[in-house]
Parts: structure tokens; sequence; C-alpha cells
């Protein structure tokens, strides 16, 4: 943990952008799945902000927001942009001590990056309040771009580690089933699942064709809808938890 350089890991390298326009188009359609989980005017966390962006899409639907943000760089960039709208803490996942519990707390292709995901994902359920709710989203080894990289040879396996991803702190990438497994190894317990946006591109294709008017919005709901009856070949694969057996509690209302 401490040889890693979290205001390094986030700069574009060579072989990939850390964030891609159509990164945005994946994170609007993502919060629309989760909109019906969610209590608005309740204390939310947002465990790492990149930019903002992803926060700024947040901060539409939510009323009280905070922030957890593990590099200092990137959290004072945050603070500077969106700070009379929410709370930035600088603080590692693994060393956060929230002051209060929250109803809603997003982890957004954030998992991919950690450690131990299993010990940060147990942490975080112990800051929700009785009825919240985990949201957490990664990229799919599985999206199809990255299947037809891999018939191509320019990915040895759907779940391989590229270089370029390794640059960025990937430590791991997930396919529906890991990510599923790893959050239930932390206690949590899924109620929800899904992909967002079937992946026909890479990122800097999409990004390619958008600019040329080639794909428009109208081609990427397509692509979404698509991806409720095949998630398996999606751009983000997520998972909605709840730190309390939703058999059990359907029990002790009965």
């Amino acid at each position: 943990m401490n040889s890693r350089n979290l205001d390094f890991e986030f700069r574009d390298n060579e072989s990939r952008k850390y964030q891609y326009g159509f990164d945005l188009e994946v994170r609007k359609r993502l919060l629309s799945r989760w909109l019906p989980h969610l209590d608005a005017g309740r204390p939310s966390l947002e465990m790492g902000s990149f930019d903002g962006s992803m926060t700024s899409l947040l901060l539409e639907e939510l009323s009280d927001l905070e922030i957890v943000e593990g590099s200092a760089e990137l959290a004072r960039l945050v603070h500077e942009r969106l700070g009379s709208l929410t709370r930035v803490n600088t603080s590692l996942f693994e060393e956060f001590a929230p002051s209060r519990l929250f109803r809603q707390i997003f982890l957004v292709h954030g998992l991919e990056h950690l450690d131990d995901p299993v010990k940060v994902l147990a942490s975080a359920a112990t800051w929700l309040e009785p009825d919240g709710v985990l949201l957490v989203a990664v990229p799919n080894a599985r999206a199809l771009s990255r299947l037809i990289a891999v018939e191509m040879g320019i990915v040895d396996s759907p779940e391989s580690v590229t270089a370029g991803e390794k640059l960025h702190g990937h430590r791991v990438t997930f396919t529906s089933d890991s990510l599923r497994s790893t959050v239930e190894s932390a206690n949590l317990h899924v109620i929800e699942e899904g992909g967002v946006v079937l992946k026909t591109l890479a990122n800097f294709q999409f990004d390619l064709a958008m600019a040329a008017g080639i794909v428009d919005e109208a081609y990427i709901d397509a692509c979404d809808a698509l991806s409720r009856s095949y998630p398996d070949f999606s751009s983000s694969i997520y998972v909605v938890a709840t730190s309390k057996d939703p058999l059990a509690v359907t029990s002790e209302n009965n």
C-alpha cells in the first residue's frame, strides 16, 4: 500500500486515458439504474471522486453528499470545483473513519484499484445506516469490445490486467461472478445486479465515433437497452448490496 502513488495513477499514459467521454455516458445511464434505490435527502458517500465529474451527476440527485478521496491532488481539485456543494475527505479508504453513517454509498470504478477489496467493502458496510445500500460498479472483463480485443491478440485474456491498466492502479478485472463473490465475501447481500451499455467498441473508439457524429445518444441508448438483456457484454457491471439479509428482513416483517 505505501508503495503506491495515487497522485500518479490517475494520469493518462501511453496505453490509455484514465477517463474517456464515453465513460461519462455510461455513468449517466448507471445512475439512472440506481435511482429507485436512493433516498435523495439522506446522507450519501462517494468513495473516490477523480475530477468530480461523477460527483456532479450525483449532486443533481442528492442533497447531502460527502466524498472520500485517496489522492490529495484530486481531493484538492474536487474541493476547489465543488467544495460549496459537498464535503471532501482526503483519506485512503482503508483508513477512513467517517463521523456519521450513510443511507447510500457509491463506489464507481474503484473496486478494481484496491489491494484488498473485501476488506474495504466490509468496512464500507459498517458505514451504512440500517436500511442503507452500497452501490458498486466496475469495468467488465467480458465487455464485447474486450472479447474482440482478446480474439485480435491485443489482450491476453478477458480477465487480464493490461499494462496501461496497471499504471492506472488496477489490481483485478472483474466478471459478474467475481464481482458478486467479492461483495458477498464481505458479508453483504446483493439485491440487484446488471450491466450498463452493451460495449461494441473500445472507449477510445467510442470517443472518436461520437466526435465524428457516427455514434449519437440514440445509439448509446440502444446499446444500454440491450445491456439489460445481455449484461455480460456490457461496458460496466454493477451490484446493489445491503448489510442486512433481505430474506431475514422479510421474515421479521411477517
